[in-house]
């Protein structure tokens, strides 16, 4: 903020007499001297930071601290621009000069008797440009984040707002950028930080209310595995109103799992179903940590388990191999049927634009208007041949499972 300059050319904060360092004045603590010189700094133009102390050697007590601008010292540019990558080293982006070795400073001394601190020496003026009044909020020593700032960036994290309009909603609440206090780094750094706290407790979290509310009503189920190194693997839970709505309206269920977590990778599995005012309602949730069959055999049977009656007639899930193996094997007499709105979805990545432009709409209009197997056969061939698509493979293979598909959309 503010190139350097020569050292005879020094520049003077222009401050009100009554809010600059004076020699005599006293604190009650170096964090209180610290506050009144950083405000100081910040109506100049500058960053401060707490810099050298010395100790009594008998006491080993700190009688003598430093409070600087930041520019104060010199940049090592040797190192400052080049950083090993995999043991190889690599020349970054050149930096503007971080210090100036300016010499702008408050030294403190405490008193002998008693505890308050003393400045006993103030230099005013800086070897370097100062910053303007509308950039001075950028400057480090004048950002922080309040208690209520971190509390109101937590609510935002968990509601999935983004950083930026994070920002935006705090600049409309303060009246601009300058009065916010912070910036956008120093919220995506207070988002990590909450990431980084949530580390190694989030599964136990989870558990824990799982537990309190089986302590609440013991109808509520849930279970969960870890592997040999005690990591979260999976995990299966079903409150009261769901294993009742089962009982009722579980004839037909929509399991998917197409719903990938984006903070611990793990998968979201639903199972769904549908009332008698055609409200999507839900028969239990599972998370995964992959899509193997074992795992997909594993919440099934946790499921089963759960539900108060036997197995569903009909099930509808998406064209997972490992999900087809894991239902033949847990629910051998019930249907299972493909839901014809993923493998709808997938046509405009297994087919080219231009075919998908100009064939598209006749090839659903086969498949969903299509009112007997020979009708549909017959119209499928004119379609397919008309497209040029004899030789898609992806379209050959969904093809031969056209006597699973399903025309229950699972959006």
């Amino acid at each position: 903020m503010g190139e350097s300059i020569n050292d005879d050319e020094l520049y003077i904060p222009q401050v009100a007499e009554d809010r600059m360092p004076k020699a005599g004045m006293k604190f009650l603590s170096v964090e209180a001297a610290f506050s009144f010189y950083n405000q100081y700094a910040r109506e100049a133009g500058f960053s401060a930071r707490i810099s050298n102390s010395k100790k009594n050697k008998v006491t080993n007590e700190i009688y003598w601290k430093q409070i600087v601008c930041f520019k104060e010292g010199h940049t090592d540019q040797s190192r400052s621009n080049k950083r090993e990558v995999n043991g190889q080293p690599k020349t970054v982006r050149a930096r503007g000069e971080v210090r100036t070795n300016c010499k702008a400073k408050i030294s403190l001394i405490k008193q002998q008797t008693g505890s308050d601190w003393i400045i006993n020496n103030f230099v005013e003026a800086h070897n370097h440009a100062l910053c303007s009044p509308s950039k001075v909020h950028l400057l480090r020593s004048h950002r922080s984040v309040s208690l209520a700032k971190r509390a109101l960036t937590q609510q935002f994290s968990e509601a999935n707002v983004p950083t930026c309009q994070q920002m935006r909603l705090l600049e409309i609440e303060y009246g601009g950028p300058e009065y916010v206090g912070c910036t956008e780094r120093d919220i995506r750094n207070i988002e990590q930080e909450l990431r980084d706290e949530q580390k190694g407790v989030d599964a136990e979290t989870l558990l824990e209310f799982f537990a309190s509310e089986k302590d609440k009503n013991p109808t509520f189920f849930f279970d969960y595995e870890t592997d040999s190194n005690k990591k979260f693997m999976r995990c299966f839970w079903a409150d009261p109103k769901s294993r009742r709505q089962y009982s009722v309206f579980g004839d037909v269920v929509v399991f998917d799992s197409t719903y990938n977590t984006n903070k611990y990778g793990m998968i979201f599995a639903p199972f769904v179903g549908v009332n008698h005012h055609h409200q999507t309602i839900v028969f239990g949730c599972g998370f995964l940590s992959d899509e193997k069959t074992e795992s997909f055999i594993w919440l099934l049977n946790k499921w089963m388990e759960a539900m108060p009656t036997g197995a569903p007639k009909v099930i509808i899930t998406d064209q997972d191999p490992a999900m087809t193996k894991a239902i033949a094997q847990v629910l051998p007499f019930t249907v299972h049927r493909y839901c014809l709105w993923h493998i709808l979805n997938k046509f405009p990545d297994k087919v080219s634009p231009v075919t998908l432009r100009d064939h598209y709409q006749s090839i659903k209009k086969v498949i969903m208007n299509s009112t007997s197997p020979d009708e549909f056969e017959q119209s499928w061939k004119d379609v397919i041949k008309c497209a040029n698509l004899e030789l898609n493979d992806w379209i050959s293979l969904m093809y031969g499972s056209n006597n699973v598909w399903s025309k229950c959309s699972c959006s």
